[in-house]
């Protein structure tokens, strides 16, 4: 068998691989495996729905005097909190989300920064294809 003939083959073959790892990365699957899954638009959305909330418990619980009376529903039941609790608790909450919320934008812009190189990747195998073609063309 003549280089020339394996050479495309090998170049089919690499651009077949490299587009079967930017479907995966599309699809949201990681390629290998990492403690954090690529991020979901619905967990984004969740989080972003809980971080609205909270804000709008704090800036209520802002509006209150110290010696109002607070109640947290635990399950069916509204337990009597105290204010600097209840008002600690939000905040650690706020604090936490926004964190999952950092994270969740982390992984989606390493997520996008990987898909543009294995794009890049394959552009490049396919203009190497077409070179090629013109080559043989030519001879």
């Amino acid at each position: 068998m003549s280089s020339s003939s394996t050479a495309p083959r090998k170049l089919q073959r690499d651009l077949e691989n490299k587009a079967n790892h930017l479907s995966k990365l599309h699809k949201g699957k990681p390629i290998q495996t990492h403690p954090h899954p690529h991020p979901h638009p619905h967990l984004r959305k969740k989080y972003t729905i809980q971080l609205g909330e909270n804000e709008l418990v704090l800036k209520e619980l802002d509006l209150l005097n110290e010696d109002a009376n607070v109640y947290k529903l635990i399950g069916p039941v509204l337990v009597k909190q105290d204010l600097a609790e209840a008002n600690a608790n939000v905040r650690k909450r706020i604090e936490y989300i926004s964190a999952e919320l950092k994270r969740l934008d982390g992984s989606l812009q390493d997520l996008e920064e990987k898909q543009h190189s294995k794009r890049e990747a394959i552009l490049k195998v396919q203009q190497r294809i077409q070179s090629h073609q013109a080559g043989k063309a030519k001879a």
